[in-house]
């Protein structure tokens, strides 16, 4: 057991912006070890920044925090308190890899944290025992339900048994039982390990209550920190929603008012929506089944349920968006049909994600959405005015729809999704993460547009004091309806204390499950002894640990043989862009199409032109019948060549004076042009020679010298042999390269980066395990394309199979580092896609000795040449494929690529930051 300090961390004068933002104003407070804490506000206020700080995770600004007896911006510190701290993002399974399963992530969090196999092994069977997770081990992560993914985050998170653990809204978007069985595994963690400290940050003020103390933050502040009861105390408040509010600004306070919602007038012969069995199959599975039920014009009713039940399917269904496999829906009496205009104008829908355009402002937003539904100029104008008006927008006019708060920024998706007046309206979860008072605010609206204009809405949430606002609400699970009633009507059928025990106990019911759950995780946990945790070195960025580094490559190697898209991209496509560039790109000139205009008609004109068509060059077409015909086909592509031969043609054959043509050639490719230009001039000159040999005269007295070529190495002078070698050069630089930045930039996009930035990995431990999969897969496009080469292309391999292989291996390991690279200041995949195409292929193509000897190069152009790894390779491939050279002719080729791999690696080990910036 730890020696503890009488505190876990202290934060002191902490301030963090994010460009203008400011997240966090000078925050000082302190975190008491062996204590249940917990950050209550809405989203926005600055209590991830907070967290991610104390975790490490984040990069301080300003001010200090000091965690477990030091400060957390030595790196040193935070390496070795790592293995003390359990940190778990915000977001539904923010830190899990989805491809894998639950064994299998669990397993890779306890080989990152340093877990010797059977000790690892004996904690995943306790932690899926203790969560209920043990029945579906072997399900990936992207297929469980939101409830699954959080205690699966919180199991990952937990593998280490750390002294100080810190979940970012560990129960947002969750469903009530979900949520009772992720506390219920949180207070059995904590009673087996009562010096644990434990920080959560939540949105739900109804769980405040379970803390043993809270810190109420707004607007990068800190409010108060206090014991629940105190809270209450101070603000004299009955619960802990009520003190919040009090607790908040004079003019964020005064703006509350209370909720009253009148009762609805509607009578139950007027349906907005009837839905009758529906049913909705995915293959062999059945996400909704038989579900039926009625919503009356004007009422708000209510779509609970457990995550993953299909209630979004079920709305998708009912809006038209996703066809029913059984049964049928109605909208205000007509079957639902998405495709017809009437229908889209009847409905708004308003997605629990950010929908708007960020770029664009509140009113431009609002006038977009007008002309999509197509409304008139006029029409959109008022509508602007009046709900800018009626959603106290005003304010805001002119603000991006990004730089909005949440609070407003849900406003005006609710104003977007009801600018063209629909009859009704479909809100997902609209008020997730929403202070009291901007909730409330919203709520005010949605009772306006029943009320007063009988639109009916139709709405999903967690919130149970949302639920109790509903005229009625439906309760569904595991794709079926359970029952539906007023909410009261619902608590009293169960003789609960509140909707929320209600909804648990139909769910309970339903499911057969009616034991406790803390006591199974209790159980669970009791059932096996602490386990020793391998204490942290301080390695320093280049330290590596094999483990952790195969953990990674594991991981990596899983994730894209799972993946279709990767796959596919990773093994084919490389195969793929040769034959298409190798039979696509020749530098041989053939099969030109000429055609003559024959002015002279005679025996020499013919047998003139008959010296082209009967060549492998030349390919002949209809006869050309003028001047006009020779240039219209010229300009329209039919013809490479044409040829005019003038009157007297023949005769002058016949008398030897020099007989002329004119040989009109395109030279829109100059290169190709001038290659034709050289077909014509020897074919004329071929021509010759066999008119002076028939007239018995020596072809030699007509030239002073004559030269035959011969060619070194490729004597065809075919250009597959030159480019067959090449095409590799380009494309084991591309993909590889392209490949291991999107990795990267991904783990930053979905941001299970948190995990690198949270565990003892360094930075090197990090690189070459995501490294080794690709150059794995770089060596397997490298021996499937040269067998390409030397099958398909027909280019026989003459020089060291060695070296060529040694030389890839190099060079996929450089292509790889360089991706490492780009990976480094990109973000997002795309930028790393875009990014790294252009900053590869322009020096591999121009500057590699492709398309010209780097010798002949000047200046900067030059040294990109002898600096980039291409040209080593490129120079190898065809060294070994056509000049059959051996391993000790490629040896400086070899030793230069040998060098790019660290050299690339190191940068990107240098540049790279664990930490979030």
């Amino acid at each position: 057991m730890s020696d503890f300090p009488t505190w876990t961390a202290r934060v002191r004068d902490v301030s963090h912006s994010y460009k203008s933002t400011r997240a966090l104003d000078h925050v000082s407070l302190d975190i008491e070890g062996g204590r249940m804490i917990g950050l209550i506000g809405p989203d926005g206020v600055g209590k991830s920044t907070l967290l991610s700080l104390i975790a490490g995770a984040r990069k301080l600004q300003e001010g200090e925090v000091d965690v477990l007896g030091s400060s957390m911006r030595s790196a040193a510190h935070r390496t070795r308190v790592s293995p003390r701290i359990a940190f778990m993002p915000q977001g539904l399974g923010k830190n899990l890899y989805a491809a894998l399963s639950i064994e299998e992530n669990l397993d890779i969090f306890g080989r990152l944290f340093g877990i010797p196999r059977a000790a690892r092994k004996a904690r995943i069977d306790q932690l899926t025992e203790a969560t209920g997770l043990s029945r579906f081990r072997t399900r990936p992560a992207s297929k469980l339900s939101g409830g699954m993914k959080q205690k699966l985050g919180l199991c990952c998170a937990l593998i280490h048994d750390p002294d100080l653990m810190i979940l970012d809204e560990p129960t947002t978007g969750v469903d009530p039982l979900s949520r009772l069985q992720l506390w219920e595994l949180i207070d059995a963690i904590k009673n087996k390990r009562p010096t644990m400290s434990v920080l959560v940050s939540t949105a739900y003020m109804d769980e405040a209550e379970r803390f043993d103390q809270l810190i109420a933050m707004d607007r990068g502040r800190i409010l108060a920190v206090d014991t629940p009861a105190g809270l209450k105390q101070r603000t004299g408040a009955a619960d802990i929603e009520t003190a919040f509010i009090r607790l908040l600004p004079d003019d964020q306070a005064a703006a509350q008012t209370q909720l009253v919602i009148p009762p609805l007038a509607t009578s139950d012969g007027e349906h907005a929506i009837v839905a009758e069995n529906l049913t909705r199959r995915f293959g062999d599975f059945t996400a909704v089944s038989d579900v039926s039920f009625r919503i009356r014009t004007g009422e708000i009713f209510g779509f609970l349920g457990s995550n993953g039940c299909g209630k979004t399917t079920t709305m998708k269904m009912l809006t038209g968006l996703l066809p029913a496999s059984e049964g049928k829906a109605y909208l205000f009496g007509k079957p639902i049909d998405a495709a017809r205009r009437e229908t889209r104008m009847r409905v708004g829908f308003m997605s629990q994600s950010f929908s708007l355009y960020g770029e664009l402002t509140v009113v431009q937003n609002l006038r977009l959405h007008g002309r999509l539904f197509q409304l008139t100029s006029e029409k959109t104008q008022a509508r602007i005015t009046q709900l800018v008006a009626e959603f106290g927008l005003e304010p805001y006019r002119d603000a991006l729809a990004s730089a909005l708060p949440l609070g407003i920024r849900q406003r005006l998706s609710l104003a977007v999704a009801i600018i063209h007046e629909p009859e009704m309206l479909i809100l997902d979860e609209p008020t997730s993460g929403v202070d009291p008072i901007a909730r409330d605010a919203f709520w005010e609206v949605l009772v306006r547009l029943s009320r007063r204009d009988n639109v009916t809405i139709f709405i999903s949430t967690h919130f149970m004091n949302e639920a109790m606002r509903c005229d009625r609400i439906s309760l569904m699970h595991d794709g079926r309806v359970l029952v539906q009633d007023t909410p009261q009507r619902l608590i009293e059928r169960k003789d609960a204390e509140d909707l929320e025990s209600a909804f648990i106990s139909y769910i309970k019911e339903d499911i057969g499950d009616l034991k406790d759950d803390g006591e199974r995780a209790r159980n669970a946990l009791d059932g096996s002894d602490e386990e020793k945790r391998i204490p942290a070195k301080e390695p320093g960025p280049f330290a590596l640990n094999l483990t952790r580094t195969l953990a990674f490559s594991y991981r990596e190697l899983l994730e894209v043989m799972r993946d279709p898209v990767r796959l596919s991209f990773a093994f084919f496509g490389s195969m793929f862009l040769l034959l298409i560039i190798a039979f696509g790109i020749s530098h041989d000139v053939e099969d030109l199409t000429f055609a003559a205009l024959d002015q002279d008609q005679t025996s020499e004109s013919r047998a003139y032109l008959r010296n082209f068509s009967g060549s492998r060059y030349f390919v002949e077409r209809a006869e050309l019948r003028s001047q006009d015909d020779l240039e219209a086909r010229l300009i329209s592509g039919e013809l490479s060549l044409a040829l005019e031969i003038p009157p007297g043609f023949g005769r002058d054959v016949r008398q030897s004076s020099k007989p002329q043509i004119s040989a009109w050639v395109d030279g829109a490719n100059p290169q190709r042009a001038g290659t034709i230009e050289g077909y014509v001039s020897g074919g004329h000159g071929e021509y010759l020679r066999s008119v002076a040999a028939q007239a018995g005269l020596n072809p030699s007295s007509l030239q002073l010298l004559n030269l035959e070529t011969r060619y070194r190495y490729n004597p065809g002078f075919e250009s597959i042999n030159s480019i067959g070698p090449s095409i590799p050069a380009i494309l084991l630089m591309l993909f590889p390269a392209i490949l291991m930045a999107v990795s990267v930039a991904r783990e930053k996009e979905i941001g299970t980066i948190t995990n690198f930035y949270v565990t003892p990995t360094s930075r090197l431990e990090f690189f070459l395990g995501k490294q080794i999969p690709y150059i794995l897969i770089g060596l397997a496009n490298f021996f499937a394309m040269t067998v390409l080469v030397i099958t398909v292309l027909q280019v026989p391999l003459q020089g060291s199979v060695f070296a060529l292989t040694l030389g890839a291996l190099l060079y996929i390991t450089a292509a790889t580092g360089f991706g490492l690279l780009v990976s480094t200041f990109t973000r997002t995949q795309v930028a790393a896609v875009f990014a790294t195409a252009i900053l590869s292929l322009l020096p591999t193509t121009q500057f590699s000795g492709m398309m010209q000897p780097i010798s002949t190069l000047e200046g900067g152009a030059r040294l990109i040449g002898y600096l980039w790894p291409t040209s080593y390779y490129q120079h190898l491939s065809v060294g070994a494929f056509t000049k059959g050279l051996g391993f000790g002719d490629l040896t400086f080729d070899l030793t230069s690529l040998l060098i790019y791999a660290p050299v690339f690696t190191a940068i990107s080990v240098i540049l790279m930051r664990k930490q979030e910036t």
